[in-house]
């Protein structure tokens, strides 16, 4: 069943950029906020219990205002923790809150979460409650179609509508199961097949939840096509390595009337930003390793990288430089 989206999940996000870990911090949203005003961002995975006995909260939750709609992630299995946590997200001002069942890593499962909570429905339930029950932030889940041999499509349908009656209020489902043994995080992004089919008839039996699809999505045709199905494309891999790929989402996504932005006009645009964060004495290095990710495609695309790449690494770039070589971009039209 094709829907017709063009009056559909207006006030839903209908794009969003994964949660990854080591990738999405705070300096990567803000580089994908300048392309994307709607697109939802998400927070790296923050394990709730950190949360609870860390005496640097700010390290975890702080954010810049200009990053919203933002989500925060939470991973964990104990709601007591979990309810904790959602409240710090409510008065900390995220939009929303997300929930981890579908990371396979060997450590996070190893914690009894991730996608090993995909075993235990009931458990995920409470957690969603005890969210819930603490902040009046939507409460979201990200999970996988299945786990090892607990693959089978009735499985799936039964565990999503069991956590819908917690008060789920979007499915953000990674269209691949995952193998908890014998592939680590990077192959189970790859290697497992993917299966679109199974989550589009997972929405057609469950038409009323909102239902996003995360997994394979490497251009905006793509997410368009996506949407005449689901109610929200998720994106991964493709947004981070490719950030300036996505400069249309606000366009042709959200009806915006906007130009593509440059790579040069990002940059200029950072510069403030990057200054405040190399005046509190921190590394360029922290920004500039996903900055360097929206030059490609272009002639001496590579040099330029490594040109920046080298000097901040070696903490010698400086703003002066780095306005230098964003003028060189800018002046060959990029």
């Amino acid at each position: 069943m094709v829907r017709d989206i063009s009056n559909s999940i207006s006030k839903l996000h209908k794009i969003s950029i994964a949660p990854m870990m080591d990738c999405t911090d705070a300096h990567f949203r803000m580089i994908m906020r300048k392309i994307s005003s709607k697109a939802l961002l998400y927070t790296e995975m923050i394990v709730a219990q950190s949360l609870i006995y860390t005496d640097n909260r700010e390290k975890f939750l702080n954010f810049n205002k200009e990053e919203h709609p933002l989500s925060i992630q939470f991973g964990g299995d104990n709601p007591e923790y979990l309810k904790e946590a959602a409240k710090m997200a409510q008065d900390w001002g995220y939009d929303e809150i997300n929930f981890n069942v579908g990371c396979p890593s060997s450590r996070v499962c190893a914690g009894n979460f991730g996608a090993s909570l995909m075993n235990y429905p009931s458990k995920v339930a409470r957690c969603i409650e005890a969210m819930k029950n603490n902040c009046n932030l939507p409460v979201t889940i990200k999970h996988r179609i299945g786990v090892d041999n607990n693959d089978s499509f009735s499985n799936l349908n039964n565990f999503v509508r069991h956590i819908s009656q917690a008060g789920t209020e979007r499915f953000t489902i990674h269209a691949r199961k995952a193998f908890l043994k014998g592939l680590n995080p990077k192959e189970n992004r790859n290697i497992p097949p993917l299966r679109y089919d199974i989550v589009k008839r997972l929405k057609d039996e469950n038409p009323s939840l909102l239902i996003e699809i995360n997994g394979g999505f490497t251009n905006i045709n793509q997410c368009i096509d996506g949407l005449k199905f689901f109610d929200g494309i998720m994106i991964g891999r493709s947004a981070y390595k490719y950030p300036l790929r996505w400069n249309e989402i606000d366009n042709k996504i959200y009806g915006e009337k906007s130009l593509p932005i440059k790579a040069s006009d990002i940059i200029f645009s950072l510069i403030p930003y990057i200054e405040n964060h190399l005046e509190k004495k921190k590394k360029s290095w922290d920004i500039c390793k996903h900055l360097i990710n929206i030059v490609e495609s272009i002639p001496n695309a590579k040099k330029w990288r490594n040109n920046i790449s080298l000097l901040s690494i070696k903490g010698s770039l400086s703003i002066e430089k780095l306005i230098t070589l964003t003028s060189e971009l800018k002046s060959m039209g990029y």
